[in-house]
């Protein structure tokens, strides 16, 4: 006790939060086995990425427990016939420029779909997540078709897993089984990841008993800081400019001496290694087989060996998804997106966790500032 009491006169270095417990939560964990590690309800993100489809995951992450065959059929039948966008929607949709950031546009789409189907009982909220699983796929596939093309396309694609919904909006094509299985194994390893920003921002916004659709919007506001979200694009941009793994070295080199930050690599909680990257980069490789490709991995293969040589910075699990995505001729503008595609099956599992057992977050802060003073007449300011 004396050492909680001596503590609380003299606050520790808790700068981001950084190492601070903020709560309980059943659903994962990251770097528990010494540093590196994640799991899912106790499943490792590796076992479920190679014996799993998304939907699979997601279903487990909303219900605690993996579905069995007749579950999960149901629930990928209730995920195929929620996929149609009100019209308001898609007005709203269409109204938003080409030269709009990808992620303004799903926290619109969040928001408008919230002012059209508000939550207004929590007895409904499985049912809500449903929806935003549906539906975010369409959202920013209906407006970069509509603003980039000119083109309405149509929701009912057929698709049997979001990630295959999801490529077919984008090009109006049935999309290879290698493009599926990739989507399939992405959407996993980005599903959730504990008290992250953008899920401790849906944790406070529930915290308040805000509705589901306002969370998820918090949450996508998270994820759009450059801090958070949005790596494996900076990474596509870096690579893409290089012309063999060679110049790649130099100038990755070149961004250490100048002490630039190189997006990417390392993590905020894994020390060793992040186990999302060596499972993704694996199908980075078959992508690059299946197409040919010479220059973009190998390239992304020398900034890892560079990185590691130099700096012991190991790629986390945005690094060789920026290849992987661009092989699959996803637009590198929707790489994040992507992310929330999956992650909102994180957030809203964290939203009913902390529903069930709530209490408004609050903490305290360290005040630095001023003495108490009194106001000085405006004269003698």
């Amino acid at each position: 006790m004396s050492e909680s009491i001596d503590a609380a006169k003299k606050p520790a270095n808790t700068a981001g939060l950084r190492g601070q417990v903020a709560g309980k939560t059943a659903l994962c964990t990251v770097a528990a086995n010494g540093h590196s590690g994640l799991t899912y309800c106790g499943y490792d993100v590796q076992d479920l990425a190679e014996k799993c489809i998304f939907e699979e995951v997601a279903f487990l992450l909303l219900n605690g427990d993996l579905p069995n065959q007749t579950q999960l059929d149901d629930f990928c039948t209730q995920l195929a016939e929620q996929r149609e966008l009100p019209d308001a929607l898609k007005e709203v949709l269409e109204r938003i420029p080409a030269s709009a950031h990808p992620m303004d546009v799903m926290r619109t789409g969040v928001s408008m779909l919230g002012n059209i189907e508000t939550e207004t009982t929590f007895g409904s909220q499985k049912d809500i997540a449903i929806r935003l699983l549906a539906t975010l796929p369409g959202m920013v596939t209906y407006w970069y078709r509509f603003s980039h093309d000119q083109v309405r396309i149509e929701m009912n694609t057929g698709a049997k897993t979001i990630g295959g919904h999801f490529l077919k909006l984008l090009s109006g094509e049935e999309p290879a089984e290698l493009h599926e299985q990739v989507m399939n194994v992405s959407l996993i390893l980005y599903a959730e990841h504990e008290f992250n920003a953008s899920t401790f921002t849906a944790r406070v916004c529930a915290s308040t008993l805000s509705d589901l659709h306002s969370c998820i919007t918090g949450a996508i506001g998270s994820l759009r800081g450059p801090l958070h979200g949005g790596a494996n694009e900076a990474a596509m941009d870096m690579i893409e400019k290089w012309t063999s793994p060679d110049e790649a070295e130099s100038e990755i080199m070149g961004m250490l001496s100048r002490k630039e930050k190189i997006m990417g690599f390392g993590h905020a909680v894994y020390r060793e290694s992040d186990p999302r990257n060596g499972i993704i980069k694996q199908w980075a490789e078959k992508l690059a087989e299946s197409v040919g490709d010479t220059l973009l991995y190998p390239v992304s293969v020398r900034c890892e060996e560079v990185m590691w040589r130099e700096k012991k910075l190991f790629c986390n699990a945005d690094f060789f998804h920026a290849s992987a995505y661009h092989f699959m001729n996803i637009p590198t503008k929707l790489f994040t997106p992507i992310f929330v595609m999956s992650r909102t099956a994180g957030w809203c599992a964290h939203v009913f966790e902390q529903r069930s057992d709530n209490r408004i977050i609050r903490p305290n802060a360290e005040y630095i500032g001023p003495e108490l003073r009194k106001v000085p007449d405006i004269q003698s300011r």
